[in-house]
C-alpha cells in the first residue's frame, strides 16, 4: 500500500511539473490580449521648463524625462504585459505630478530636489535603467541644477511666468 501511495504521489507531482509550465505560458499569452499599457503616445511639447543651464536639462532628459515629459522613450519591453502595465501607469502618474513638457500648467515642484536627493526618484523598478545612464557625480550635478532651476521647494506649486 505504501509503495502504491508513493507511486501515485510521484505521478501527481510529475503531472503538476508538466502542466504548470503550460498553464503559465498560456496565462502569459492571455494577458498579452489586455490592451492597457500599449498606448504609447507622446503628446506635443507645449512649453519646456525654465532650465538654469543646458547641462541641467541634459541630465534631466537622461534621468527624468521618460516619466516626466512628453518625450518618453518607450523601450521594446514596454509592449509586453505585465511590464507594459507598470510602465504605462508610471508614465501617466509621472506626467500628472510633474511634466517638463507642459510647463505652462501648474506643476508639483516642491519636492523635486528632495525626491532625487533621497533616492525616491526614480522609482525602484527604473533604478537600474535610469541611473545606469547617470553617474554619481552627475546625480549631484543634477541635484544642484534642479536646486538652481526650481529652488529648494519652498513655494509648492509653480506656474511658468508668461514673460519668460
Amino acid at each position: 500500500m505504501m509503495i502504491k501511495t508513493r507511486l501515485l504521489n510521484r505521478k501527481i507531482l510529475k503531472r503538476i511539473l508538466v502542466i504548470s509550465p503550460v498553464v503559465l505560458v498560456a496565462l502569459f499569452a492571455a494577458i498579452q490580449l489586455v490592451p492597457y499599457g500599449r498606448d504609447h503616445d507622446n503628446p506635443p511639447v507645449l512649453a519646456d521648463a525654465p532650465w538654469d543651464s543646458p547641462r541641467t536639462r541634459e541630465l534631466a532628459v537622461r534621468a527624468c524625462f521618460d516619466c516626466h515629459s512628453n518625450e518618453t522613450h518607450w523601450p521594446w519591453y514596454s509592449n509586453i504585459a505585465p511590464i507594459s502595465w507598470i510602465t504605462q501607469d508610471n508614465v501617466e502618474e509621472g506626467r500628472d505630478e510633474l511634466n517638463f513638457s507642459e510647463w505652462g500648467r501648474r506643476q508639483e515642484t516642491d519636492e523635486i530636489v528632495e525626491s532625487v536627493e533621497e533616492g525616491e526618484m526614480p522609482p525602484f523598478e527604473y533604478t537600474l535603467r535610469f541611473w545606469s545612464s547617470i553617474s554619481g557625480s552627475e546625480k549631484n550635478e543634477l541635484i544642484a541644477g534642479l536646486r538652481r532651476t526650481f529652488g529648494d521647494g519652498d513655494s509648492g506649486e509653480r506656474e511658468r511666468d508668461e514673460d519668460d
